[in-house]
């Protein structure tokens, strides 16, 4: 097929076969206008000329209105009339393409920029192909276009390579690469994100560029917290925020001062977290005239929805809850897939813990449903846990168990250890409900060991209360070891003053121990009762209230 095309190319007249390879170079689909200004030949001889390009089945009209354009009958013509032409006549069309498209749509170049970006690269116009790229990249993740954006960047650092030796070629090489590594943060592929930062550090330490050092520094913060080095994290974002206060860089500053936050959430150190998202959301509102502005709106959200999640796990329900409305509002109001995604789920979270299953499902439904349209894999593989736990607990037992083996196949491919922890330890609990205690009994001694190795003492409280419920289950003599560890569980939540927790580490314990007939039981019960009263956690009290019936009697504070 290629042959004939190729002999039916090659016998057509001049002005048909020079004609057919500009079309080409313009692409499959191809605007009158556009080739006319290619060509630079009277309208008249174009349109005779296309008619018969028409006539033979080479190309077909498909739009009348607001502009004629043609396309190519088949992608393999396309295909065959672009590889027929010469290698340097076909940069010189693109090159010259580039200046006809600059020159056709000014002041609506941003609508052309991928356009533009692609013939430039073509063209040998590298300078032009390296700015058009990032533009490009820029633009394809502020819709949440983040392969399109990955591809982009990697595009600009190809054509950068052309360029000769500079310190601004060096200087845009690094920035390049940290335009690259911010968007593989949603994809979750943290070996190129930190390869990016290597590459960009290295160069930067040549140059004695401390700004930039900074950036790699404050960037290093989530990959460290990711490959389940929190400490690792935290001293990464200290050391950029030392950076960026000798600078007076606010903006790198709130930049470390975010991802220390992150660290400080993995570790469950939610004060520390909470006072670092405080500190970021008073620069970047103080920078955006109060969150008004694009960036500044959609940054203040993702901090709110850390706080929101780091405030629930507290018990602070009243806060939590103010702080991922106006996530929400903002994120809404910006109407980007990530920062609807992370809103969504920073406000279903709160729920959740409280225990208002229905719209903790609600919240957390909308947001994974986003993760999956847009292959957000680090922010799936958090609402997975959560979803998972509101199905558990609301009697969706087989849904949970599927959506909960699904991302723990995912973080194990992924290696985003903390999540994967936590993955794990959701998934055991579900088997547990399930009344897999086999499988359960493995995945919780898998989920712990990761947590210690992660130095993640919130998720080893939610993991001892696990395996607390399933020695039980497993093994009635063993119910001394049971209640050990759900005094474990206790002890950690109670030390971390994560409050909602430790109300279910209480009441766990009151059940065991009713079951044990050991004399503390009715304390758990009663301090449990007290917490959840406390927090207005109905579901939870209705529970506590359902135990103190079992002991047959009241209980009293």
């Amino acid at each position: 097929m290629q042959a004939i095309l190729a002999a039916r190319i090659d016998r057509l007249p001049l002005t048909e076969k020079r004609l057919l390879q500009s079309a080409s170079v313009i692409g499959k689909d191809v605007p009158l206008a556009l080739l006319q200004a290619l060509e630079d030949i009277p309208d008249e001889e174009l349109r005779s000329g296309l008619a018969r390009l028409q006539a033979a089945e080479f190309v077909y009209e498909t739009s009348l209105f607001p502009d004629l354009e043609y396309t190519f009958k088949h992608a393999l013509t396309h295909e065959v009339a672009y590889g027929a032409l010469l290698y340097e006549h076909r940069k010189t069309l693109h090159a010259r393409l580039v200046a006809v498209i600059e020159r056709m749509t000014p002041g609506r170049l941003a609508e052309q920029i991928d356009r533009l970006a692609y013939h430039a690269l073509q063209g040998g116009l590298w300078e032009k192909a390296v700015l058009l790229f990032r533009k490009a990249g820029a633009k394809a993740a502020g819709r949440s276009a983040y392969r399109e954006a990955v591809t982009c960047f990697e595009q600009a650092l190809g054509a950068l390579g052309y360029l000769p030796g500079s310190r601004e070629r060096s200087e845009l090489a690094m920035d390049l690469r940290f335009d690259l590594h911010n968007a593989l943060i949603p994809l979750g592929d943290v070996g190129r994100m930190a390869d990016m930062l290597n590459e960009a550090e290295r160069e930067a330490e040549l140059l004695q560029d401390q700004r930039r050092l900074g950036q790699a520094a404050a960037y290093m913060t989530q990959c460290y917290w990711w490959t389940g080095q929190p400490e690792r994290a935290v001293e990464s974002g200290q050391r950029a925020i030392t950076i960026a206060q000798a600078l007076g860089d606010h903006a790198l500053e709130g930049v470390a001062t975010q991802r220390i936050g992150q660290a400080y959430a993995s570790l469950g150190e939610y004060r520390r977290a909470i006072e670092a998202f405080g500190r970021h959301l008073a620069r970047v509102e103080a920078e955006g005239s109060h969150g008004r502005s694009g960036s500044a709106r959609l940054r203040s959200a993702a901090s709110r929805a850390w706080m929101a999640w780091c405030l629930a796990y507290l018990g602070d329900f009243d806060e939590s809850d103010a702080h991922a409305k106006e996530a929400v509002r903002l994120a809404e109001a910006g109407q980007h897939d990530l920062s609807l995604a992370m809103t969504y789920s920073g406000a279903g979270r709160p729920y959740l813990i409280r225990g208002d299953l229905p719209t903790a499902i609600s919240w957390l439904s909308r947001s994974i449903e986003i993760c999956r349209r847009s292959n957000f894999a680090p922010l799936f593989l958090l609402v997975a846990c959560d979803l998972g736990q509101a199905l558990m607990l609301s009697g969706r037992v087989p849904e949970a168990v599927a959506l909960l083996e699904e991302a723990t196949a995912q973080s194990a491919a992924l290696r985003l250890m903390p999540t994967h922890a936590w993955n794990v330890t959701m998934l055991a609990e579900s088997y547990l409900l399930a009344g897999r205690l086999d499988d359960a009994a493995r995945e919780i001694e898998r989920g712990l060991g990761m947590a210690r190795a992660n130095k993640q003492r919130w998720l080893e409280a939610e993991g001892y209360r696990i395996k607390s419920e399933v020695r039980s289950q497993a093994d009635a003599t063993d119910l001394a070891g049971a209640l050990a560890d759900g005094e474990r569980a206790v002890s950690i939540a109670g030390e971390m003053g994560l409050r909602p927790l430790l109300g279910r580490c209480h009441l766990a314990l009151a059940r065991l121990g009713r079951r044990a007939g050991d004399g503390g039981a009715r304390q758990h019960l009663e301090r449990a009762t007290t917490l959840f009263g406390e927090m207005d956690m109905r579901f939870w009290m209705e529970q506590a209230e359902a135990e103190k019936r079992a002991f047959g009697g009241t209980s009293k504070a």
